[in-house]
């Protein structure tokens, strides 16, 4: 496990690898075969536009979760998440009752450079990545201009942990990248109980 420390309190701890390829691969295929995935439509600067990914929202019932006008409303937890929730648990050293799961069928799906810092997530939320097939390249970049920007290639069973201020002074994402193949992340986090 490799620390990352970031401006203003923020840091990072990088697992390379956390998985083993086959486990990495095992759980993309059962993932697969569980998950309801969807594009979802989202609001953007005032316009409604497909989410150039697929994507499914899974947690402990009631554990809500609203961003760019989507409202999510959390299917159960199947075996394969559960197996993975109790593993990144266990490294990130706290729990989780949500996941956002990703899934990026070619280069061409991405992710743009947003912040997790919804109010129900509170003050300095823990976020767990885990990475499965395909790597992509990962941005992180201070929000104000003159700090570190920070570039990982993630995939194949890799575990990332956001951790401190970081999710306050920067901002993540995963461009396109032409010629990659499919992948998933998994994006776990702990909706607060006041919200749910």
């Amino acid at each position: 496990m490799t620390r990352i420390e970031l401006q203003h309190g923020g840091f990072l701890l990088f697992h390379d690898p956390f998985l083993t390829p086959d486990e990495a691969r095992g759980s993309f295929s059962a993932l697969l075969a569980e998950v309801p995935f969807r594009q979802e439509t989202i609001r953007l600067f005032g316009k409604s536009i497909l989410q150039p990914r697929l994507s499914a929202w899974h947690g402990d019932p009631g554990a809500s979760y609203t961003y760019s006008g989507l409202s999510l409303t959390p299917n159960p937890w199947t075996p394969a998440l559960a197996s993975l929730r109790a593993r990144v648990e266990a490294a990130a050293g706290c729990t989780f009752n949500s996941v956002l799961v990703n899934h990026y069928r070619d280069g061409d799906d991405s992710m743009g450079k947003h912040a997790d810092d919804e109010p129900e997530l509170g003050e300095n939320p823990v976020i767990a990545s885990l990475s499965l097939g395909a790597k992509r390249r990962f941005v992180l970049e201070p929000k104000k201009k003159g700090g570190e920007k920070v570039t990982l290639e993630l995939g194949e069973g890799n575990l990332l942990v956001m951790a401190g201020t970081t999710q306050h002074h920067y901002r993540h994402g995963v461009p396109k990248q032409a010629g990659r193949g499919a992948r998933m992340n998994l994006t776990f986090r702990r909706i607060l109980p006041a919200r749910i």
